[in-house]
Formats: structure tokens, C-alpha cells, sequence
């Protein structure tokens, strides 16, 4: 494309002098890919663009920690690092050194991907039987029950040892002093976070860490957190050890041991963050990649492969009949999903088969352009399954996408006695049903939803990309891919657009159902669009929803340049230098 018109165009972002002009951005020169003007849509703010390094956080304190760690020498893995243990402090009800994490990294020197799988598996000692005696159709949330092992400290120290070029101890410094000096409580976390939890003092275990002298912080309070200081102080000297082996290790069984729960020192120690190799498909010339199950990642890949069997540029962005496409080809994945994503070690998962164009031929057979369907079921295989992200690139090429979670908001609402952090629930997501792969069994990985995401062309970096949201997060990667790919928009544009998001009852956690769901439309979603797909047969909900959070970098070359968008969802920002 033409380098001084995107320029030009990305210049005039701010929706008060363009009113009427879009920034159009794709990459390289596809000639199939549409640059046009889009009418009537802006973006809510400017793509940030820089050539040196890049942070996208969902909090301004993060992305500032990872940009002074790139200005002071370190490489995108310590920037990662340094902005998601700041993210575990400012936003703690979606992230923190009690949940798990994953990443895929693009490693200049070696021109190739990396994935990691820092997910943690359920105890030894916790088991079906152990539930089914206990009475349980479903893994309760506020219970070391729902706990399996934190995985996001040994993410940290994989990343850290195999391409990290400075101490876990410097990554670190920003927010072990920010935890023990304070900072200002940023509006959304405030307002979704801390404002819903603990009110009523119904949230014992979390009022030490989070309701200092028994008051709720809200939107400006200045937050400490010692506690975390001090487990964030015991990491830096003590690397992953410290966290699994040591007095934090103690603490977090202590408190398993207090609550009726099954974590054991053994389930600490024996725990490893696994480099995985990253799987993709081709969409209209570029390769998407995910992580393969035990995530959800291969549920947007299924996606874009049935969505390439239609014309999707020509339709208007945000269009009924698009969404009804997005919408069709989610449900057909999700079943699969809720059919056979699981923990690969445990159980055989056909991800060839199931990210293979042949199936998706198939499959989009069963969609009806006009009409919505009412039963969807999952294929049939021939066989012998809350959260942050953040993303960073360098001036020597790397990038990083990095995603991390408590699950729910402040996970399972426990904090280990004097640790400054709550554990995830994150094991609630296992079946209590023997016959589903996904099922309770000691020592396994559950169903999980955090997705990070990347894109190449003809194997060389294009975009490090995620968006937040459990359930929602492949239907979140489809539609802000196809509003690039597909539409031409911006990194910043294509996270801007309202969202639709498409609620059904099938889940890896509750097996599937026949009922056909419902959409729940962002606020700035046009009423004839809503109106046109409730006539095609959908139901509609009449409450609006928020649909996950979204960062990107897209890069360029010769010469490199990089162009962030953050979601405006979020209190966050793109900074690059």
C-alpha cells in the first residue's frame, strides 16, 4: 500500500476531525486485501506508532513498567514480565501470580515462534471420586477446591531464562515499589473490580489483602499492597523455587489445608511450564497462529476457516449479514470445543483434523447464509477437547504475546495468609462427568480459556494480538482479525468497533446443549443491524454487554516500524519510543 497515504490518514485519527474518514490499514502489498475509506467509522484513539519498542497494557502503570525496562536495556520477554507483574498489582481481580499463563513469542534471532504453556494442573489427591463423595455436580468457585497450581511464576522464569537478558530481579523492581509506596486506583479496575467485591464483608479471605482498615478502594484511592512486595521481593532472590518450594509454597497449602482443599507441597514442587509449539491456519494469505488445547485457541482458527469460504469484504464492517456468518461459524466451532478440547496428555485430541480445511469444507456446508440455525452438533472424527493481556516488541524484532489470568474476578476470592495475592478457580473448568475428556483426574491440565494469538506472512512477523474475555476471547480474535484482514481498518480501529458476542450453553465444563443461544450487542451497535438478525431467526438479548479487552502491535519493515492499538474498554494504553 501506499506508505504516505496510511500515514497521512493515521494522523488524523481523533474522531473530532474525522467524522466521516477511517484510517485503513493492512499489511504489505496484497492486492486482494481492500484499503479503502470506510464510512462513518474512527477510531476512539490514535494507533500509536513507534520504531524502537512498544508496550500494550490494559493499565497505564504496566505498559510505563515494560517501556522503562526497554529503555534501560532489556528485550521484550523482560518488558512482558515487568508489565504483567505490574498488571498483578494495579489490576488483581483479572490477573496475578496466583493464575496461569501463556505466550507465544517471535524470536528475531532464530525467525521463529515459541509458545509457552504455564498452566497449572489439578492436585494429587483431588479426584472424581473425591468430588462425587463430597456431593458435587459442579467444582464450587470460593473454594481451594476450584484451585489447581499457579503457573504464572515458572512463565516467568522459562521466558526469562531462555531469552531474558535481564534478572527477574530488575523485571520486578518497578512493582515490588509501587507495591509498598502506593498508587492511584485507575477508573475500570475500580469500577469492575474492586467496587464489586467485598462490600458486605462477604469475601473473608480476600479483606487482608484488598479492603485495608475494612474499607473497599475506590477510583483515585492510593492502593498498597505490602504483602505482595514481599512475595514479589522473595521471586527476585529467589527465582521460581521461591514461589514453589519456599515459604510461599507453605502458605498456599496452609490455607488449601484450612479450607478443606487438596493442594500439597508435592503439587507446588513437581510443577512445569511446558514450550509447546504454536499451530495455525492460512486466512486470505496470512498465517494465524494459537496455541493448541489445553487452551481454546483452535476455536478461532476453525472459525476463520469456515469464514473463508465467503466474500467477506464485501460486506459493511459491523453488517447484519456478516455477524450472522461470525455468529454461525462460532456456533459449529464451539461445539466441537465443548466436544473434544481437553489436556493432551491425558487424552488424544484430533487438532489436525479439527483446524483442517478439508473439515471446515464440510462443515460450512451446515451454514445458512440467511437463516440461523436452531441445533448444531459437533463433527465426528475418525479416531484410533478474567483476564489480562499485554503484548511488547524491541528494537532488535522480537515480540511477545503474552496473556494472564485468575480466571474469575479475584479467582476462587482466597488469598493464602500474607502472600498479597488471590489463587485462581481456574479448576472449576474441569467436567465432573467420567466420560468427557475434560474430566477431574490428579495432576491434569484443565479446559482453558486464555488465548494469546500471533500473525505472519510467508513466515515473517506481522501482528502480536489478544483479546480478553474467557468464553468470548476466539470470537473477540475473529472479529478484530477480519476487521483488518477483511475491512482494512487499523490496529487501533479494529479494537475500537462495538462487538458482538454470541452466548450459548455448550462448554468443555457442562458438556453441550441443544438450546440455541442468544447475542448480547456492545451499547454502539446499530439498532437495524440487531433488528435484521433477530429477524433472521436470532434471539437477541436486550441488556448490552463489554466484550473482552484487545491489544495489538503490527510491524513493518525496512524500514521496522511498529503500530500499537489498545482497547479503550480498558484503562490502558499503547507507549512505544
Amino acid at each position: 500500500m501506499d506508505r504516505r497515504k496510511f500515514l497521512k490518514s493515521a494522523a488524523a485519527a481523533p474522531a473530532a476531525i474525522a467524522a466521516t474518514q477511517t484510517t485503513a490499514f493492512a499489511a504489505g502489498t496484497r492486492p486482494s486485501l481492500d484499503h479503502g475509506q470506510l464510512r462513518g467509522r474512527n477510531e476512539d484513539r490514535s494507533t500509536v506508532v513507534c520504531q524502537n519498542g512498544i508496550v500494550c497494557a490494559s493499565q497505564p502503570l504496566a505498559a510505563m513498567a515494560g517501556i522503562d525496562i526497554l529503555k534501560s536495556g532489556g528485550n521484550c520477554v523482560d518488558a512482558a514480565i515487568a508489565t504483567n507483574a505490574m498488571l498483578g498489582l494495579t489490576e488483581p481481580g483479572s490477573d496475578g501470580i496466583g493464575g496461569d499463563l501463556f505466550a507465544i513469542l517471535w524470536s528475531e534471532q532464530d525467525q521463529q515462534l515459541y509458545g509457552l504453556n504455564a498452566s497449572g494442573r489439578a492436585p494429587y489427591a483431588w479426584n472424581l471420586d473425591e468430588a462425587h463423595r463430597l456431593g458435587l455436580n459442579r467444582i464450587p468457585r470460593e473454594s481451594p477446591l476450584s484451585w489447581t497450581v499457579p503457573g504464572c511464576v515458572s512463565g516467568w522464569a522459562r521466558l526469562n531464562e531462555r531469552f531474558g537478558k535481564l534478572s527477574l530481579a530488575q523485571c520486578l523492581e518497578s512493582s515490588i515499589g509501587y507495591a509498598i509506596d502506593g498508587f492511584p486506583i485507575s477508573p475500570v479496575i475500580a469500577a469492575t473490580q474492586f467496587s464489586n467485591w467485598g462490600q458486605n464483608g462477604e469475601y473473608p479471605h480476600l479483606a487482608d489483602v484488598y479492603h485495608p482498615d475494612g474499607k473497599v478502594p475506590s477510583f483515585g484511592d492510593v492502593f498498597q499492597n505490602p504483602q505482595l512486595a514481599y512475595s514479589y521481593g522473595q521471586i527476585a532472590e529467589g527465582g521460581a523455587e521461591a514461589f514453589y518450594e519456599g515459604e510461599i509454597a507453605e502458605r498456599i497449602v496452609a490455607k488449601s489445608e484450612e479450607l478443606g482443599g487438596y493442594m500439597s507441597l508435592r503439587d507446588l514442587a513437581d510443577h512445569r511450564a511446558d514450550w509447546i509449539d504454536p499451530v495455525s491456519v492460512n486466512y486470505r494469505g496470512f498465517d494465524v497462529w494459537e496455541l493448541p488445547p489445553n487452551g481454546q485457541g483452535i476455536v478461532a482458527l476453525q472459525m476463520l476457516n469456515l469464514l473463508e469460504h465467503f466474500d467477506i469484504g464485501e460486506f459493511e464492517a459491523n453488517s447484519a449479514e456478516y455477524l450472522h456468518l461470525v455468529v454461525e461459524a462460532k456456533r459449529l466451532a464451539y461445539e466441537d470445543r465443548a466436544r473434544y478440547y481437553a489436556d493432551p496428555d491425558f487424552v488424544r485430541v484430533p487438532i489436525d483434523w479439527l483446524i483442517s480445511k478439508d473439515y471446515a469444507a464440510e462443515r460450512v456446508k451446515l451454514i445458512n447464509t440467511s437463516i440461523a440455525s436452531q441445533r448444531v452438533v459437533p463433527g465426528d472424527p475418525e479416531l484410533d477437547s478474567d483476564t489480562i493481556y499485554m503484548t511488547a516488541a524491541d528494537s532488535d524484532g522480537n515480540m511477545i504475546s503474552l496473556i494472564q489470568s485468575v480466571y474469575s474476578n479475584f479467582g476462587s476470592a482466597i488469598c493464602p495468609d500474607g502472600v498479597g495475592f488471590a489463587i485462581q478457580n481456574r479448576g472449576q473448568a474441569f467436567s465432573l462427568d467420567r466420560e468427557h475428556p475434560n474430566h477431574l483426574e490428579p495432576h491434569k491440565r484443565p479446559f482453558h480459556t486464555i488465548i494469546p494469538a500471533f500473525l505472519t506472512e510467508a513466515g515473517r512477523p506481522v501482528m502480536s494480538f489478544g483479546v480478553m474475555g474467557g468464553d468470548f476471547q476466539p470470537q473477540g480474535h475473529v472479529q478484530v482479525l477480519i476487521n483488518m484482514i477483511d475491512f482494512g481498518m487499523s490496529p487501533q480501529q479494529a479494537g475500537d468497533q462495538p462487538r458482538i458476542r454470541h452466548i450459548g450453553h455448550s462448554s468443555p465444563w457442562l458438556g453441550r446443549s441443544n438450546d440455541p443461544g442468544e447475542l448480547v450487542f456492545e451499547r454502539n451497535m446499530q439498532v437495524d443491524v440487531k433488528s435484521a438478525l433477530a429477524e433472521m431467526g436470532h434471539r437477541i438479548r436486550r441488556a448490552p454487554g463489554v466484550h473482552g479487552g484487545y491489544q495489538a502491535i503490527w510491524r513493518t519493515d525496512d524500514p521496522r516500524v511498529y503500530y500499537g492499538g489498545s482497547d479503550p474498554r480498558k484503562d490502558g494504553s499503547a507507549l512505544g519510543y
